[in-house]
Order: structure tokens, then sequence, then C-alpha cells
């Protein structure tokens, strides 16, 4: 029968390689993280040099002419170059992750969670030795399509948190699940975070290869740690298929099957609440650096590292203050907070011209990452113990297809609204944002 394995493939245990100790699934995360927030700022900031230097625009970006606003129409050029190949990088990815992460994520209710750790590790590594080719050689940009789509056929990051959050599920209670989830997603925020600093100065001081060598060392110590010292949270790994529609079908039935212990409306409502604030906050991310490079403001390599600091310390700011916040509020009205404060940050980063601005709006996100450890949690408490992969590679699906939202609607608005009104798509983000508030609610 279709997706079955013989019956001695069934009930046996899948040979694993021998672990060193039993490690948590964290420094895995914060390993990942640190290496694509590395990878991601230094990306854009190449391809602008890239494009400039093609079409003879001398890059420059001088603080003091950053008053002028009859912008040369080259440098308006780049920025569209720029947007257009952030967003061919990302759908490239996002259209394969769809598939990927989803069969992957339902796999490891079978085999576990390691196998996947090790294969979405894997991607993660060919991306950056790809990336590596085209810094140092000077290969055409389109190589890192391909890069991200290898990485994307692997797992991608996207997998990898798949099986991360299931670990975590695996080994929580529900009263300690929300809390886990936030934990994990902190150490996401504090690698992002010292990522940015470190790479906004090496990159200012030796260039742009040697920022990608860091990534690619880090995703080798990540990829071995996956394999030999990550303690296995499921109970009972055993061996089946990969590729089969039995596990695409486990994530429909999610969805479309009564169950006792869940809900499918709450399942539906909560997953397009978290559609729904990924799409905003990777929309915005991916326009940032630009946004942050160009007139008005006019940033070199040391500001977009504080930038992407900044970006990234609301997953350990958020992580505080829903510990705070739980001791007197319920989750709900939590995440409600977490949205109210995102909302004001964006208008700032809509309207800001100056660099004192841009820095009041990453200070109002302080809370808005608080939101999607609260909807994970919620989703984690509606299933069974044995579906918790399939739900996180659903969850890693519509993530997925929220990036992609994102990056077709925020990089394709973006060169499109630089005529009258630059700061346009961060408003756009905030009134998209009403609409989880008032579902949550």
């Amino acid at each position: 029968m279709e997706g079955q394995a013989s019956p001695a493939g069934e009930s046996r245990t899948p040979r694993a390689p021998p672990v060193l100790f039993r490690g948590p699934v964290e420094p895995l995360v914060f390993l990942a993280n640190f290496a694509l927030v590395l990878q991601g700022p230094v990306t854009t900031q190449y391809l602008w040099h890239r494009f400039s230097a093609d079409l003879g625009y001398n890059g420059t970006r001088d603080r003091g002419n950053c008053g002028n606003h009859s912008v040369d129409p080259r440098m308006k050029e780049v920025e569209t170059l720029t947007s257009h190949w952030t967003l061919y990088m990302n759908v490239g990815g996002f259209l394969v992750d769809i598939f990927s992460s989803t069969l992957l994520g339902a796999w490891s209710d079978q085999v576990g969670r390691r196998p996947l750790l090790v294969l979405a590790s894997l991607g993660l590594l060919l991306q950056a030795v790809v990336s590596i080719f085209v810094v140092q050689l000077q290969l055409h940009v389109g190589y890192f399509v391909l890069g991200r789509i290898l990485c994307a056929f692997l797992g991608d990051f996207n997998g990898l948190l798949a099986a991360s959050f299931a670990s975590v599920a695996d080994v929580s209670s529900n009263h300690s699940r929300t809390f886990r989830m936030a934990l994990l997603e902190a150490c996401i925020g504090v690698a992002g975070m010292l990522a940015s600093l470190l790479g906004g100065h090496w990159l200012r001081a030796q260039g742009y290869a040697n920022p990608f060598w860091l990534a690619l060392a880090l995703l080798i110590v990540m990829t071995l740690y996956a394999a030999f010292c990550f303690g296995e949270t499921l109970k009972e790994p055993k061996s089946t298929r990969l590729f089969t529609l039995r596990h695409h079908r486990s994530i429909v039935h999610l969805y479309l099957s009564p169950a006792p212990e869940k809900s499918r409306k709450h399942l539906a409502l909560y997953s397009l609440a978290f559609f729904l604030v990924i799409t905003v906050h990777f929309g915005a991310q991916d326009i940032l650096t630009i946004y942050e490079l160009s007139t008005p403001l006019c940033w070199d390599s040391r500001l977009i590292g504080y930038g992407s600091a900044a970006q990234q310390l609301p997953y350990l700011t958020s992580l505080l203050g829903l510990r705070l916040l739980q001791c007197c509020l319920a989750d709900t009205w939590v995440a409600e907070i977490g949205l109210t404060f995102n909302i004001l940050g964006l208008v700032v980063f809509a309207f800001a011209t100056i660099t004192a601005l841009m820095f009041t709006g990453y200070g109002l996100l302080f809370l808005s990452l608080v939101i999607t450890p609260i909807i994970r949690a919620k989703l984690s408490k509606l299933v069974g113990e044995s579906e918790q992969g399939a739900l996180f590679s659903a969850v890693a699906c519509v993530s997925s297809l929220a990036m992609l939202a994102a990056s077709g609607i925020f990089n394709s608005l973006y060169p499109a609204t630089l005529n009258f009104m630059k700061g346009f798509p961060f408003l756009l983000g905030a009134g998209l944002l009403f609409i989880p508030a008032i579902l949550i609610g």
C-alpha cells in the first residue's frame, strides 16, 4: 500500500549515530540564526555593491549630502535591482520550502526530530558554501537564488524550527509550553543581535567574504551537534518512508478531521493570525536594510549592523516581558499588547527621516515578538502528542507562505512607492496587524 514501509521497517527503530551527550535543541537554533543573520544584511549590501559597480554608480552614501533630495536615478535603479533580486531569492526558496518542510516535519513524527535537524543543518551549510563562491569568484548573483533553493530542498531554517518547536512540545507541559517556546525564540533573537553587531563592524573592516566564512564554520559545528550531540525527544522513533503522500495527508487531517482535543475553527483562526503576523514581520525586515541604505537616512555598514541588532533585540525583551506579564494577564492580553507596540513601531518607521526616529521605531517593537510563541503554544495544545511534528510543519508551511507573500508584497511595493512615499509599505503592515488583533481578541 502507498506510504507504508515493509512490516520489518515499520517496527524497527532507525539506526542513529552514537550520541556523545544528550544536548538540548536550543544551541542548534542559536547557531543557525547567528549564521543566517550574519549573512542576510551582508548579502543585501553585497548586491548593492555589485549593482552599483555594474551601473557606474559610485555607491557613496555620504551622510553630509543626505539632505539633497535630487536623487541620482542610478541610485534608484540600484535600489530597485537589489529589492528585486532579494525577492527572487525569497520566492525561489519559499516555493520549494512549502513542500519540503511539510514533508519533513510530518516525517519527524515517525523517525524522530534528529534526522530533520541534520538535513536542515546541511542545507544551511550548502547555502553558505554557494554564497562564498559567489563573493570570492564574483559569480553571477543568480547563484544566490540557487543556494537558496538547495537549502530549501533540505528543509531550510523553517524545517529546523519545525523540528525544534516539536522537540520542545515533546518534553514540556501545557503550563510551561508558552514560556519554553518564547525561550527558544529568545535564542533566535540573542543570536541575531550578536551576529548583527559583529557583521556590521566586520564588513566595514574586512569586506564581504569573511562573514560568510564564519557562518560556514558555525554551520559545520551545528551539523555535527545535530548528528552526534542532540538528545532525541521522540519517545519511540521508527523507520518509515520519506517520499510518500501520507506525510502531507497527516497535515491536512489536522485541519479537517474532528477530534476531542482540538477545534478546527481555532486551528484555522490561529493559523491565519500567525500568517498575518509573520507576513508583516518579514516583509518589513526585507526592506529595512534598503530603506536605511538609501536617502534620506544613508546609513553605513556600522549603522546597518546596529539596526539589524535592534531588529533582533525584541526576541529577548519579549521573553522578559512575557514572563512578567504572565503573572497578571492571560496570554491573549499579552499578545494584544505586543500587537499594539508592533503597530506603533511600524508607523514611526514609515515617517522616519533621521536616525533617531528609526531607533525610536526599533524601541517601540520591544514587545512585538510575544505574539508568535503564544500562538505556537496555543496551537500545540490543540493537537495530540503524536501530531506535534505535523502541526509544526504545518506552521512552517504557513510561515513559508507568509514569507513568500511578504517578499512579493513588500519587495514589489517598495520600488513602486519610492516616488510618493518610501515608508508606505510600513503603514500597510501596521494596517494588516489590526486583523490578527481582532482574531486573537
